[in-house]
């Protein structure tokens, strides 16, 4: 990866609806050359995938929280089960198998009250194999960035 990639990246990343054309400009090549460029660094795994980012209040998702979970039972298999419970849920937008005291966060974005409580019914109560968790409700972001600093 050269200088001209991590500024296609860059760009990419900034807004990815932009025309070929226009990145081409941008880094000073032709549009062909600028387009084998991206379909290289899509073929090799650098570009993951190219999506669009909503307004999560807009979208009906206003509320966000991030919970902890502490599980009763540890182990691959134990891990592996509680993180696919969570990641068919529609409001998880983040899972994570963590080291440390906490097993797995969790970042929900969710229409209201009503559906968090719902989603702890299915979660984190019964036989879901979960100790304890800790739920923290977002009242104000500082910083919410999608792009990896290249």
């Amino acid at each position: 990866m050269d200088a001209i990639d991590r500024k296609l990246l860059n760009l990419m990343q900034r807004d990815a609806s932009r025309t070929n054309v226009e990145m081409a400009d941008d880094v000073g090549l032709s549009p062909s050359s600028c387009l084998r460029r991206i379909q290289r660094l899509h073929k090799s795994g650098v570009i993951d995938r190219i999506v669009a980012i909503l307004n999560p209040a807009k979208a009906g998702r206003g509320v966000k929280a991030m919970v902890t979970v502490e599980l009763k039972l540890h182990g691959e298999q134990h891990m592996r089960r509680f993180l696919e419970l969570v990641a068919a849920e529609e409001a998880v937008a983040q899972a994570y198998g963590v080291t440390g005291e906490t097993d797995v966060v969790l970042m929900l974005r969710l229409r209201d009250m009503d559906e968090y409580d719902a989603i702890c019914d299915r979660l984190f109560r019964d036989e879901t194999n979960v100790a304890r968790f800790y739920t923290m409700v977002v009242i104000k972001t500082a910083k919410e960035e999608t792009a990896i600093r290249i």
